[in-house]
């Protein structure tokens, strides 16, 4: 068990996406409260994946993906996440390139949702692994058939001459009926109960501060944006934060069930009996 009286701050980790930094400000600057002040860690998506399945942070987004790889240490909370329906992730090109079994994909790596939902449409298919602002460049200078892309590449990939070969998101719905589970919050299973359901009470109030406070989250949004245009960030968090992202809902429950149980079945993840969400509520 965690001795949260030795602990004086938790480390909170998330991306530099602005989905992210939107939720997260008022929980950062102090503008709501907390079961115990949170020092926020930015990272890539990637990043933060790896540092879950060794156990570094006590709370930290994460891919689904690669939270069914740390089910034993991790729980999720209910509010924060990424889920939606049209939030899927792209699969670009330089033009038609047929059936993507057999070809090389760049994508922005093992953990992310991104590549587990693209082995389960084409399970043949060729990987490299690359940071997700690296892929459009390599599919761009034709190192790679095609590429996988997340975030605001989802805006920008014409400008680097490319053209959508593949919706993974409107797969997902045209598969399941369900929106897709992108990311999640996580807090480790040995923080006591009532701090876990703290902390989802802390980012749902971060988050309704935000929609509350729209433009105050703006400056810290576009501080780590650094190479995002406003109508980029804005169309992001648009796209990415919505009711999903306060809770996830008995919806957004079978679709994180019915993804891991997809992710079982290919053999990616094994199956764990653990509750999927913070319980409690």
């Amino acid at each position: 068990m965690t001795n949260l009286d030795a602990v004086t701050t938790l480390d909170l980790g998330y991306s530099f996406c602005p989905n992210d930094t939107f939720i997260f400000y008022a929980l950062h600057a102090g503008r709501v409260s907390s079961p115990l002040p949170v020092r926020e860690r930015l990272e890539d998506v990637q990043t933060l994946n790896e540092w879950a399945v060794e156990g570094r942070l006590p709370i930290t987004k994460i891919s689904y993906r690669a939270y069914f790889e740390v089910m034993d240490r991790y729980v999720a909370l209910r509010a924060g996440g990424a889920l939606g329906r049209g939030v899927g992730p792209l699969v670009v090109a330089r033009g038609e390139v047929g059936d993507l079994n057999g070809r090389l994909v760049a994508s922005p790596g093992a953990l992310t949702t991104a590549e587990l939902l693209l082995r389960l449409a084409y399970p043949d298919v060729r990987l490299v692994r690359l940071r997700y602002d690296e892929v459009m460049p390599a599919v761009a200078r034709g190192e790679v058939d095609a590429g996988l892309i997340i975030h605001e590449s989802r805006f920008t990939y014409p400008a680097h001459g490319l053209v959508k070969l593949l919706d993974l998101g409107a797969w997902w719905e045209g598969e399941t009926g369900l929106p897709l589970p992108l990311g999640a919050i996580l807090v480790r299973r040995d923080l006591p109960p009532g701090v876990q359901r703290g902390l989802n009470a802390a980012v749902r109030a971060s988050l309704e501060y935000a929609h509350a406070h729209p433009q105050e989250p703006m400056g810290y949004i576009r501080q780590h944006a650094l190479e995002m245009s406003d109508d980029v960030m804005r169309a992001h968090i648009d796209l990415y934060v919505n009711d999903f992202s306060l809770d996830v809902g008995e919806e957004g429950e079978r679709a994180v069930r019915e993804l891991h149980r997809r992710a079982v079945e290919v053999g990616a993840v094994k199956e764990s009996s653990l509750p999927l969400f913070v319980e409690g509520f």
